[in-house]
């Protein structure tokens, strides 16, 4: 389904739990207050929002939180959605930390791919974003990831002064597996407001200073805005989502559900559409329109570079990443 600015919508987040087991750029749990369970959206009903969605053209489905893998039976709804006719793949982005445990039943149930949220190699600057030493655990998820042969993407967010001295040791990861390491601006989204972001523009210097020249990538590597790059003797490749630096919107193909069961047409902005009721009454066909609706009210743009004009004030957590 086309938006109302002739953008092709095919694909969708979903956001299935607000909590997380991490401190992460973006929210600080500490401050989060759990919501009580009949507030969120069951996984039945999360598999019929897809159902729904895939008769409007949506075709990929990422999984998503808080962190998605702390709701039970995360595995079991990949698996179900896998199944829906009209879905052609479901993904999953996730810390890593509990993903050696489930990485079998991820492969049994159909996952297509995984991004894995990574800051740091260094166990102390992990340690100091996320308040865990769990890197090891992460770097267990990876391994896990590659003995079942599932694509991954490494995403990777620097934060002035805080691990912007960490980006050649993880590009270093896309040379001797064949990960696909993302450098992603720092959105100024919940606790992102407070942080300074490091652009791509700097980050790719830098790593054309110390590698050479980066060429582009021509293979497709996923759904999003990604722009990729390869460096000789890597398995691997280098990718670069610049929001801020690199505005991608007239090219935005995706829609997003929060845990709760509303429909946000874009991240920087409070405006969402609930579909909770109209599902839990067992009126579909209101259901599919609210969709419909998410899909062709997408703003034109966001507008991150201007501070004053974004009206989200959720934490990540509770949006989806």
């Amino acid at each position: 389904m086309k938006d109302q600015f002739g953008r092709t919508i095919d694909y969708m987040r979903i956001s299935i739990t607000d909590r997380c087991n991490l401190r992460c750029r973006y929210c600080m749990p500490e401050r989060i207050e759990w919501l009580p369970k009949e507030e969120l959206l069951s996984l039945e009903e999360i598999a019929e929002i897809c159902r729904l969605a895939s008769l409007l053209g949506i075709h990929k489905i990422k999984i998503t939180g808080g962190e998605p893998l702390v709701r039970n039976g995360c595995d079991r709804l990949i698996g179900m959605i896998s199944q829906i006719p009209g879905i052609d793949q479901v993904s999953l982005t996730t810390n890593g930390i509990l993903l050696a445990d489930y990485a079998e039943s991820l492969r049994r149930q159909g996952l297509h791919a995984v991004n894995v949220s990574l800051d740091a190699l260094d166990p102390d600057i992990y340690a100091q974003i996320t308040g865990y030493h769990k890197l090891p655990q992460v770097l267990d998820g990876l391994r896990a990831m590659e003995q079942q042969q599932i694509p991954t993407k490494i995403n990777v967010v620097l934060q002035r002064g805080v691990n912007d001295t960490e980006c050649l040791a993880l590009a270093e990861l896309a040379r001797h597996h064949a990960f696909d390491v993302r450098f992603i601006e720092l959105m100024p989204i919940g606790h992102g407001k407070q942080l300074t972001c490091v652009s791509n523009t700097e980050v790719f210097q830098k790593l054309s200073d110390h590698y050479g020249t980066l060429l582009p990538d021509p293979d497709t590597h996923g759904n999003g805005p990604a722009r990729y790059y390869t460096v000789e003797g890597f398995q691997g490749s280098i990718g670069f989502i610049s929001a801020i630096h690199g505005k991608f919107c007239n090219s935005c193909n995706r829609i997003r559900l929060t845990a709760t069961g509303d429909l946000k047409p874009c991240l920087c902005y409070q405006e969402r559409i609930s579909v909770k009721d109209a599902l839990r009454s067992g009126d579909t066909k209101e259901a599919q329109k609210l969709l419909a609706q998410a899909i062709f009210q997408k703003p034109a743009a966001h507008c991150f570079e201007t501070l004053s004009s974004i009206t989200e004030d959720a934490e990540m957590s509770r949006i989806g990443g």
